[in-house]
């Protein structure tokens, strides 16, 4: 079983409030991982939030292969943070040559394009830019999308933040909303593209437990969008789903929850919305999910919410202090880095429920 969690802050938080929330839940992870996706940035890229960030680990041949790529399709670098690795001897990880964050300027064609348009020359590039580095294996892009951090890597979770400094907080990474797992999928082959969180055009998504749909859900997802692939987790099918909920059908995101879980008939057909949760379930019954299973899921907007399988049989927590609100698979996590909260305002997500955190901090709790 894994353990999750996210911060969502009104001020900037280092990463290491973010592995201070996850290691008292270590009997949880199997030390096989540490990943992070962080959005709403500050630090060393607080004066780029519009301009899009490259998250790449790669050999030195693929940075070669990188840097020509970005410039023959016209981005323009505009600022750049690469992490000074402390690579001693004995760290239990399996480190790539180079780490890259780069924000870049749009090419000069799309500087006036709509919104959508540039949207989609982003995920395309990520996606050309990810066939290009996986010949030869030369490397991963985990995201290509503007006031977003993507960090993956494989091995002892305290070695990768010793080895990445990520306990030394210098003011240069800092973000209001993380989302962060420690551990890698170990449920399949490990590879950095596996490991949680998951991101796609502003969305991000992270799991703990199974999917046994998993086979339903990708065989329909591939046919949805172009930008589905990969599928080394079935945990990415709840964030396929999340983003084709939300970005291709425009759904409110309480409809998130009646695609994966829906309500069985006998309780739709009580309902005043039963003919929307009965075309639901008919147009959509391949991106139901099944299993053990708790999500947390940050927008593009910058709200933050988890919900559960039709079950509850994984655990999640909400608590938070005014200033920050965390989403955690244990209570020991808000002990360690919310001490002073009123632990009896602390939710604890039912089956049937979504929990939403709001930009002003307002927890929101809606009912399936």
């Amino acid at each position: 079983m894994c353990r999750i969690g996210s911060i969502k802050s009104r001020t900037p938080m280092h990463p290491s409030v973010a592995l201070r929330l996850m290691l008292p839940q270590q009997e949880g992870h199997d030390n096989s991982g540490f990943a992070m996706v962080m959005q709403d940035l500050a630090g060393a890229f607080g004066h780029y939030k519009h301009k899009p960030l490259l998250s790449l680990a790669c050999t030195r041949k693929g940075l070669k292969l990188a840097n020509a790529f970005m410039e023959e399709r016209g981005f323009v670098q505009l600022a750049e943070w690469m992490p000074e690795l402390k690579r001693r001897p004995g760290l239990r990880m399996a480190t790539m040559p180079c780490y890259v964050y780069r924000n870049y300027d749009y090419p000069e064609l799309y500087k006036e394009k709509p919104l959508q348009e540039r949207e989609d020359l982003l995920l395309d590039t990520r996606l050309e830019l990810r066939r290009l580095l996986e010949e030869g294996n030369n490397g991963y892009v985990y995201s290509f999308w503007p006031d977003v951090l993507t960090l993956k890597e494989i091995g002892d979770p305290l070695d990768i933040a010793e080895c990445f400094r990520l306990w030394d907080d210098d003011g240069q990474l800092m973000a209001r909303n993380i989302v962060t797992q420690c551990r890698q999928n170990t449920n399949y082959a490990i590879v950095r593209y596996a490991a949680h969180p998951f991101f796609i055009q502003g969305y991000t998504l992270c799991a703990n437990g199974e999917n046994t749909f998993y086979t339903k859900n990708t065989e329909c997802q591939r046919s949805l969008h172009r930008g589905y692939i990969g599928f080394e987790s079935d945990s990415q099918n709840f964030l396929y789903t999340l983003h084709y909920v939300l970005h291709e059908l425009k759904w409110p995101i309480k409809y998130y929850k009646h695609v994966i879980t829906p309500l069985p008939f006998i309780e739709a057909d009580q309902r005043a919305d039963r003919r929307e949760l009965y075309l639901i379930r008919e147009s959509l019954a391949h991106l139901e999910i099944n299993g053990p299973n708790t999500v947390i899921g940050l927008l593009p907007e910058g709200q933050m919410f988890t919900c559960c399988d039709s079950k509850k049989l994984r655990p999640v927590v909400v608590g938070g202090d005014g200033n920050t609100v965390c989403i955690t698979s244990e209570v020991c996590g808000l002990n360690e880095i919310l001490p002073n909260r009123d632990p009896a305002a602390d939710i604890y997500p039912n089956e049937r429920e979504m929990v939403v955190i709001d930009n002003d901090m307002a927890v929101q709790r809606w009912k399936q």
